[in-house]
């Protein structure tokens, strides 16, 4: 699995990294997490707000940081049963 944590580096694009590897702590799981900082990288995502994660290059959630919780359950979903 591939995350990546789209955002120019603002402290709610380093918040939402840091929640991110904690979701995956909290369900044992491993994953790539990448920041994608440059404009044409973000914007190849046609999201229109920052900061955004995507899931095995699918756009799951834009223009804010949930809860840890939430994004655990994001993580869950793109999984699709594949967590052990």
């Amino acid at each position: 699995m591939t995350i990546k944590v789209l955002g120019p580096g603002c402290i709610n694009c380093r918040t939402l990294e840091r929640r991110t590897r904690e979701a995956l702590t909290e369900l044992n799981l491993q994953a790539d997490v990448l920041k994608v900082e440059d404009l044409d990288g973000i914007v190849s995502y046609g999201i229109l707000r920052t900061p955004g994660l995507v899931i095995d290059e699918k756009v799951v959630f834009q223009g804010g940081v949930p809860p840890v919780s939430k994004i655990k359950e994001l993580i869950a979903k793109a999984a699709g049963g594949k967590m052990s």
